[in-house]
């Protein structure tokens, strides 16, 4: 039996050569990755299998040589070469796996697999290619499987780093050189340690022993299996890690998938009207400082009814879906059509002008009336189009809409089929129309609930949360989410105001049960009341019963009257504050400044608060006589006991100005957005009561 030594330099040479070659096997790898004609991507791909392999081939024979082997040893030549085409084939196969567009687990499993099988297949085929006289080559099973395992487990871990960091711009060789230590440190560890197991002994002697001394044996044995447990840890983390990316890119799929339904219609799976909101909230900005116009364009069907009653709804459906499909393909870039409700749609035009807006309108109008046949049916129907432009006609998606819908209507009344652009005086035209409509919708709005309460965080000279103001909110079904000023003048004409003030009385108490049940520091909540209901003979009765009801603290509920509603008939509004304060509710003065303004009354009234108006603030700046005037209001305010809110601070400077003055409470855009309850709660979630 003989003991084999190694040339150091060699086997650091051997090292260097492995690293130098996979370098280059890596950045031909990484050509892959790049926009290549199919045919090439496949030459690549087999240059760098053949690289990899001789990278593993050159490392085995300068490895040999490195070797101190008996006199006389010789290497077959077929066997020699058979163990490059292992090396290579294995190479380029398990490169092929690896650069897929992804890289699941077991894709990643035997692409190492493979590629530690090849180094491993090349370097026994190797070995038995060598012929020694008189001399026989046998091995230790453990240290092969573990040379085997280290292979494996170090090229997969390479092949992991390699997908991992494809597209990575940032220290590109840094990383290449990374990936090459770690898999040419695969094929010399897979070596040495093959060459450990390895014991060469005489034909003659039956006697197979180490060819290690104890004290070596010991060694090598912990230099193994450290080596070994680093790299099976390393590659183990690897793979969970790679499992972790795609449970991670399978949720962030499933996200998107759920993101795309909310915001698209189910009928028809165009862009709905959420889709619209956001879209719209997006493009308004992009288009702020720019000439150019977004055409919208109004898409109402007639007598879509008639349709639904004559064959019913499953029909209508099928005919809004068949009509989508046919006027989907007609959009091109910076086209959006999407179904805003019902027979409803809106098309979107981004860049537009007039002439080309109606001409698409008669494109569709075109397409529209071509007819539709459903299940046997031959059904023919006609639209009417309405068309305003962003901001000519409105720099809100709300207005756009309205003016839209009064264009639309003037189609119709123009007999149909056709379409109308909107005009300043079309909008005299159909103005009073469009709020009888309104108020007919608001009917129907009052017996369904269709408000929503928004709540407007008002802060504190050092900006904490001291209250919230309730805001009413109008869904309407088709023009959406409609502010006060479109429905409160109205909702007073037809003394809908009284359910309207007692539904959002009755919101506001049980909001504040349920804030202080979730120990939220939100309250007071403040409602506005309109001059009409605060005259109501059963305003009093009827807040006794929310305060039972709901469990309301003295000091949780404070109602804001106008200065004008309560300087109206000054007794009664002292008698009916009083009873109000009985109640445990505290009262404020709205908008105050734009009424009588007397403090004389004012110190009559038992008011805790008073808000002055925002047209006071709009212009506030450093010596300007808004300053003058609101000094002295918030001076004599306090002087009087009263506390003072700034309504519409939208910028640093008014807040600043507000703060120096005495002011103690400020509200606007600046500091606080009106929000709907969920949202508030989550922008500031960290407001929490003292328990």
């Amino acid at each position: 039996m003989s003991y084999m030594s190694y040339d150091s330099n060699l086997v650091i040479g051997s090292a260097c050569i492995a690293v130098i070659i996979c370098y280059v096997a890596i950045s031909l790898e990484q050509l892959i990755f790049t926009q290549h004609t199919p045919r090439l991507q496949k030459i690549i791909l087999c240059l760098s299998g053949m690289v990899f392999g001789f990278a593993i081939w050159a490392m085995h024979f300068v490895g040999m040589l490195a070797c101190d082997l008996p006199q006389g040893y010789s290497f077959d030549l077929t066997l020699t070469v058979i163990s490059y085409i292992i090396a290579a084939l294995a190479s380029t196969f398990a490169i092929w796996l690896t650069t897929q567009e992804t890289l699941p687990i077991v894709r990643l499993i035997l692409g190492g697999l493979l590629m530690g099988l090849g180094i491993s297949g090349m370097h026994y085929i190797g070995m038995l290619g060598l012929t020694i006289p008189n001399q026989q080559v046998d091995y230790d099973a453990i240290l092969v499987m573990l040379s085997v395992i280290i292979a494996i487990s170090g090229s997969g871990l390479s092949f992991w780093l390699a997908f991992k960091y494809k597209n990575s711009f940032n220290h590109k060789m840094l990383y290449k050189i990374a990936v090459s230590i770690m898999i040419a440190l695969s094929i010399v560890g897979m070596h040495y340690i093959g060459m450990a197991a390895a014991t060469i002994s005489s034909v003659h002697d039956h006697h197979f022993g180490s060819q290690l001394h104890e004290g070596q044996g010991i060694l090598l044995f912990t230099i193994i299996f450290v080596a070994s447990l680093i790299l099976v840890s390393a590659f183990c983390v690897a793979i969970l890690e790679r499992r972790l990316e795609e449970r991670s890119l399978q949720l962030l799929q499933a996200n998107k998938e759920l993101e795309d339904l909310a915001l698209q219609d189910n009928l028809t799976k165009l862009p709905n009207r959420l889709f619209l909101v956001e879209y719209t909230d997006a493009l308004f900005l992009d288009y702020k400082d720019i000439p150019s116009k977004i055409a919208f364009i109004y898409i109402d069907l007639d007598r879509f009814k008639s349709v639904n009653d004559a064959f019913g709804h499953h029909i209508g459906d099928e005919l809004l879906v068949k009509l989508a499909q046919r006027l989907y393909p007609l959009l091109k870039d910076g086209q959006r059509l999407t179904r805003i409700g019902g027979d409803e749609f809106i098309l979107i035009l981004e860049d537009s002008n007039r002439n080309e807006a109606e001409a698409i309108a008669e494109l569709f109008l075109q397409k529209i009336q071509d007819g539709f046949q459903i299940s046997g049916k031959e059904i023919n129907i006609s639209a009417s189009i309405g068309i305003v432009f962003f901001p000519d006609h409105g720099q809100n998606l709300q207005d756009l809409l309205i003016n839209a819908d009064s264009a639309m209507m003037q189609s119709k009344e123009q007999g149909r089929n056709t379409f109308s652009v909107y005009s300043s005086s079309l909008d005299q035209q159909h103005q009073s129309r469009s709020q009888s409509k309104l108020i007919n919708d608001l009917y129907k709005a009052v017996e369904e609930q269709q408000f929503i309460l928004f709540y407007q965080p008002k802060f504190t000279a050092d900006y904490q949360i001291c209250g919230v103001e309730a805001l009413i909110r109008w869904k309407h079904p088709t023009l959406g989410l409609l502010a006060p000023s479109m429905f409160i003048d109205g909702a007073e004409q037809t003394g809908l105001i009284i359910r309207m003030g007692y539904w959002a009385l009755e919101k506001a108490c049980k909001q504040i049960q349920e804030w202080e049940d979730k120990k939220y520091a939100f309250g007071p909540i403040a409602v506005n009341l309109s001059a009409v209901q605060f005259e109501h003979k059963h305003l009093i009765e009827t807040l006794e019963k929310l305060i039972q009801k709901y469990h309301v603290k003295n000091g949780n509920l404070i109602i804001e009257i106008t200065e004008s509603t309560a300087m109206h008939h000054i007794d009664d509004s002292i008698q009916t504050f009083e009873k109000l304060r009985n109640l445990g509710i505290r009262l404020a003065i709205d908008d105050f400044g734009t009424g009588h303004s007397s403090f004389l009354y004012l110190k009559d009234l038992p008011v805790d608060e008073l808000k002055i108006d925002r047209e006071f603030i709009r212009n506030l700046c450093e010596g300007s006589k808004e300053q003058i005037i609101l000094e002295s209001i918030i001076h004599l305010a306090i002087r009087l006991g009263l506390v003072v809110t700034a309504e519409g601070v939208e910028t640093e400077q008014q807040a600043q100005i507000l703060k120096r003055l005495g002011c103690q409470q400020l509200q606007g855009y600046l500091l606080g957005m009106p929000l709907p309850v969920d949202r508030l709660e989550t922008n500031y979630s960290m407001v929490k009561a003292i328990p």
